[in-house]
């Protein structure tokens, strides 16, 4: 990475670019994580045109190029020049994706290029030129105005404020609430703890596997605490719901949040029921964190990847992501053709909302059988 880095900063200052293949995030997986790296650059009239960082992982038996911490990423375009990325044709995309595969003929027999969306802040994304099929998981945001009050006109504003009302009174019963950034880098490390431990009694009591339970996972979390940030530009920073009075220093809601210009993103969110439950504070957080980014000058509060209730309670907006299978080799073209399978068939059971729901409600009552994976990764961003 390190003989890129100059490239690297140059092309990831491009706003429509994703913060998830930014040096500070790749770096922080790469430095926690001991896999395979495989970084292609594109070059064109001597200059850098896209960097696309990818790891070498094993899928059953087949070696699969993806995203670096492409399992923690909640949207993918890889880094590209704009003028680059906007004259591409279809021919020239068929030659890309062509030229990709060679370069990694010895290295991977597919490339699996996850969650990247057709269009992005209304300009095409490059990558979604190349063949993909549907992402069975669509992604949710909420675009910002200046102004809060604009910003819940979108939604149902005067329910908004009534159950904002009836959310602090009920804390404010027993002593209050604080809304937490986490500044000093003890606070930052000792919050995210707290949201490990609280994921964990979370996934035991949904009966599913802790997605943030490997120790290098976790320590590539804490090591993004420790990137720093240039205002505008936030690897992750941790936010929480304290109470105060009766139940003092009480955490009662999580969420890591990391910003990319006007663009946030969340990127995981916690609760604990134990206190308070009945007072939301999960969804309380929210709304101070979307009332904070309004006023930060933000324009997309992004809840990333995931359909759950309470993503569709604030955002209106949904984006659909895709994934491009590229096979290298013999062995790549089954394993393709055996994926796309796969997400065509969750997304048909995710598109059929009877059905889907019957799904959700047995996930929810046994703990054997399912897309336990899925339900993890749903559950690891639920507030």
């Amino acid at each position: 990475m390190e003989p890129l880095k100059a490239d690297w900063a140059a092309l990831e200052r491009e706003e429509l670019n994703s913060l998830h293949q930014g040096y500070a995030w790749c770096r922080a997986w790469v430095k926690t994580h001991d896999v395979p790296l495989a970084i292609l650059r594109g070059r064109q009239g001597g200059q850098t045109v896209f960097i696309l960082p990818l790891e070498i992982v094993r899928h059953n038996m087949a070696r699969v190029a993806q995203f670096i911490a492409g399992r923690f990423s909640n949207l993918n375009t890889g880094l590209f020049a704009p003028a680059f990325r906007d004259s591409l044709t279809p021919d020239d995309a068929q030659a890309l994706a062509g030229r990709i595969a060679e370069a990694l003929r010895d290295r991977a027999d597919l490339i699996a290029l996850r969650n990247i969306p057709a269009q992005w802040r209304g300009a095409g994304t490059a990558l979604a030129a190349l063949p993909a099929v549907e992402n069975q998981n669509h992604a949710f945001q909420l675009p910002l105005s200046p102004s809060f009050e604009e910003t819940l006109q979108q939604l149902n504003a005067k329910r908004r404020r009534k159950k904002f009302r009836q959310q602090t009174r009920r804390l404010e019963a027993t002593g209050g609430y604080q809304h937490v950034i986490a500044r000093e880098t003890a606070e930052k490390h000792a919050l995210m703890e707290k949201f490990f431990e609280q994921k964990a009694v979370r996934f035991k009591a949904l009966g599913l596997p802790n997605v943030f339970h490997a120790s290098e996972t976790q320590s590539f979390f804490h090591r993004l605490l420790d990137s720093g940030s240039d205002g505008q530009n936030v690897p992750l920073e941790l936010h929480a719901l304290r109470l105060k009075g009766e139940h003092e220093g009480h955490i009662a809601a999580i969420a890591g949040l990391s910003r990319k210009g006007r663009h946030v993103i969340c990127q995981f969110g916690s609760i604990d029921e134990s206190v308070m439950a009945d007072a939301s504070p999960g969804e309380l957080l929210f709304w101070h964190m979307i009332e904070r980014a309004c006023a930060e000058g933000a324009e997309l509060f992004d809840f990333g990847i995931g359909d759950q209730a309470y993503k569709r309670c604030w955002c209106t907006q949904e984006t659909v992501h895709y994934d491009v299978l590229l096979p290298v080799t013999a062995l790549g073209r089954l394993a393709a053709l055996a994926q796309r399978g796969v997400t065509r068939t969750k997304a048909a059971i995710k598109g059929n909302a009877q059905f889907y729901g019957l799904v959700q409600r047995l996930r929810a009552r046994v703990s054997n059988g399912g897309d336990k994976d899925q339900a993890a990764r749903d559950a690891a961003s639920e507030g």
